[in-house]
């Protein structure tokens, strides 16, 4: 079957659809650019599909280009049959295509290997097609020269042989392998915990393959890695030699023959089969919870990269800490930094008269209008204090708690110092975090991602994958949002669609020496930015305020006469765009019929109503739909809470048994899945993702401990 046929069916798209994609991936056009202005070659499918089906087009290439190798290389031994080609085309992956090509590889020296170059490889076949007597057979075989001393070495000789034919036959390792992953068991045996207990549930552990979760397989694999646990998969093996024989032993007309057939495959399986399938069941299963895992931080990145911003306030950073202080940065709407300091409000030094003082005098100096504290080391002390200080303020100010994840990375990359070369690396950190309340994606773009804290066994991941998958989440939130063309730094415009880190220095460049740009026709004067990046970028890129307001859209330049057309056709003027009186366009279109305005103004109706959107509300941030963060006065502590108690909060982390949220304490509580809602889910981002507002009620307590269990389904049952 050709690739975009399958492709069309596990993805249940139209063919023509499918071979559009296809045809667009290969002539370079990003995903964005496709999933936005290219809708009616698509069907309108969104960017993750798009991703998911580039991903899944990339390895079935690779699996067709492996099972042209392996053709080629049978082919060239002359060892091609109907029956190999044919088990070679009906590969489904690449696991598959291996275990034909495993009899014809290139073997170190093995046991069997010895036995050919004796010249026992005829016994073997002898003895496989149980065509006589072996032993008699044997006889014929026994060499000096060669090394076979009497019968027992030719017989021994040839069993090896079959040994690794049994071991090399695909089918039977195919078989096999599903036995393992349908009926195996993982067992775990604990052979050191780390100090903190780590691996105590492991001590005795064992759970059938098909019911392990996915963070335990990660879990178990970190264990063996650090050499605190021993694992192994367990399957019968008197059922898999079983397997092995029925698959070669045929008839019981030569009794010796189908007895040295079961010794030799049961050898095999031993010595060959067992370590090997365990091996690659490891393998399945790892890769399997590695992509849940990456998956995972995956949705929860999305929804932390596109938090709502704090539009138009003078923000405060505090980047708390015990000994070297609380540093300091104020910074004005446009993230701008105004002023820095270092107070000392908590342990050791503990002067809080002396640090009210410092930031009185900056909120008032600079008509502060929010505070952003990181939530790391010192946070809880750090928040105590400034909803303290608060209230002695006459001033309307508030605070919020950020997540300050790969602050500290950030602050001492190469990028920080670029950007702030005046500024040591801790104050770095406190005006990022105020700039993250202020604009969460434009400040977090600058970190790894994997740096975040959003997400499970990150470093235990395949680097290559995970940055992938995590660069076209960034690459998404980027180009879904927009980028203002005349503040844009490097980090952010390096993932527009089209764009790479040379041509984004390029811009900025070109900004610095030309002054701000004033239409987008003028990237095309940037050094290296050519036609097809100009294509992709352009419908991306903001100019606020341009000489032409469809440039503060993301209507692309390609259809700008179309759009001009939309609007002639219903009376209204740029003009109109710019004062925003097209309230009514959508109305109108309804009125006129949807169909006959996109066949007058030569669009699709996909492509049409992107373009009403976005001249009813031009320079629109779809971040400002969301639910607004919620900002603080006052301050709760966990000696606060009870169990039975209502609380408010924001989640911070979805995994795979529940969700971490932060309800204002400092220590996030856990909601278990089984605490999330009545109806069954699959898992916890069915129904949750990260910055989603909730409601909770406090189930268990553990305030030595700072543990804090809660249930989202108990809201409403307290409620009635």
């Amino acid at each position: 079957m050709e690739i975009s046929q399958k492709l069309t069916e596990e993805f249940n798209l139209r063919h023509d659809h499918v071979e559009n994609i296809l045809k667009l991936l290969e002539e370079g056009n990003t995903i964005p650019f496709i999933a936005r202005y290219r809708k009616e070659m698509t069907g309108a499918i969104d960017d993750q599909v798009l991703r998911n089906l580039n991903d899944r087009y990339e390895y079935l290439k690779n699996l067709e280009k492996r099972k042209e190798e392996v053709a080629k290389a049978i082919t060239e031994q002359e060892k091609m049959t109907d029956e190999i080609q044919a088990a070679i085309d009906n590969a489904q992956t690449m696991t598959e295509i291996e275990d034909v090509y495993r009899p014809f590889k290139q073997k170190k020296k093995t046991r069997a290997s010895v036995a050919t170059e004796k010249g026992l490889k005829p016994l073997a076949e002898f003895i496989l097609a149980q065509a006589g007597d072996p032993y008699k057979e044997a006889e014929k075989y026994i060499d000096e020269e060669k090394g076979v001393k009497d019968i027992n070495d030719a017989i021994a000789g040839a069993k090896d042989i079959i040994a690794e034919v049994v071991s090399d036959n695909a089918e039977l390792r195919k078989k096999l392998r599903g036995l393992l992953e349908k009926h195996g068991e993982m067992q775990v045996k604990l052979v050191q915990d780390d100090d903190r207990g780590t691996y105590a549930m492991y001590s005795d552990y064992a759970e059938l393959i098909p019911e392990i979760k996915n963070h335990r397989i990660l879990a178990i694999n970190r264990g063996e890695k650090e050499e605190c646990l021993k694992v192994k998969i367990y399957f019968d093996p008197d059922i898999a030699k079983r397997v092995c024989i029925a698959k070669f032993a045929k008839t019981k007309t030569q009794p010796d023959c189908v007895k040295l057939i079961e010794e030799a495959a049961s050898d095999g399986y031993d010595r060959l089969i067992e370590p090997s399938i365990q091996r690659e069941v490891r393998a399945i299963l790892t890769d399997r919870a590695g992509e849940q895992a990456i998956k995972m931080f995956e949705v929860n990145l999305r929804p932390l990269l596109l938090q709502p911003p704090v539009k138009g306030k003078v923000t405060l950073g505090l980047d708390p800490g015990y000994r070297t202080g609380c540093k300091v940065a104020v910074v004005d709407e446009t993230g701008k930094v105004l002023d820095t300091s270092v107070i000392y409000p908590v342990p050791p030094k503990n002067d809080i008269e002396g640090s009210k003082k410092i930031i009185k005098y900056l909120i008032a100096k600079h008509k502060v209008d929010v505070i952003s504290i990181g939530n790391g080391t010192a946070s809880k002390e750090t928040e105590i204090f400034v909803a303290d200080l608060l209230k002695e303020v006459d001033a309307n100010v508030s605070y919020a708690v950020v997540n300050e994840a790969g602050a500290s990375v950030y602050s001492a990359s190469p990028l920080a110092v670029e950007e702030f070369p005046d500024y040591d690396l801790t104050l770095r950190s406190a005006i990022s975090i105020a700039r993250r309340l202020q604009d969460p994606l434009s400040e977090l773009i600058k970190i790894d991602p994997k740096s975040i804290g959003v997400g499970q066994y990150q470093h235990d991941m395949d680097k290559k994958r995970l940055d992938g998958v995590l660069g076209g989440v960034l690459e998404d939130c980027v180009n879904s949002v927009g980028v203002d063309l005349n503040t844009a730094s490097v980090s952010l415009l390096k993932y527009v669609a089209g764009l790479n880190a040379g041509i984004a220095k390029n811009i900025v460049s070109y900004r610095e020496e030309n002054g701000k740009f004033t239409s987008r026709s003028q990237l095309l004067k940037v050094s290296k930015l050519g036609a097809k990046a100009y294509e992709q970028c352009a419908g991306f890129l903001r100019i606020p305020d341009g000489k032409n307001i469809m440039d503060n859209t993301a209507v692309h330049p390609e259809s700008y006469a179309k759009a001009q057309k939309l609007l002639s056709l219903f009376g209204y003027t740029e003009e109109d765009v710019r004062a925003r009186r097209l309230a009514e366009l959508p109305a109108k279109v309804k009125e006129f019929g949807d169909d006959k305005a996109s066949a007058y103004c030569e669009l699709d109706k996909a492509t049409m109503n992107d373009i009403i959107a976005e001249l009813v509300k031009p320079g629109r941030d779809i971040r400002d739909s969301l639910p607004a963060r919620q900002l603080r006065k006052d301050i709760m502590g966990i000696e606060d809470l009870a169990v039975g108690m209502e609380v408010d909060g924001v989640v911070r982390n979805v995994i795979d048994f529940g969700a971490f949220v932060d309800i204002g304490v400092h220590q996030d509580g856990l909601v278990h899945i089984s605490e999330i809602t009545d109806r069954y889910i699959r898992h916890p981002s069915d129904v949750l993702k990260v910055g989603q507002q909730v409601k909770a009620v406090i189930i268990s307590l553990d305030k030595g401990k700072q543990r804090i269990g809660l249930s989202l389904k108990q809201v409403k049952k307290q409620a009635n």
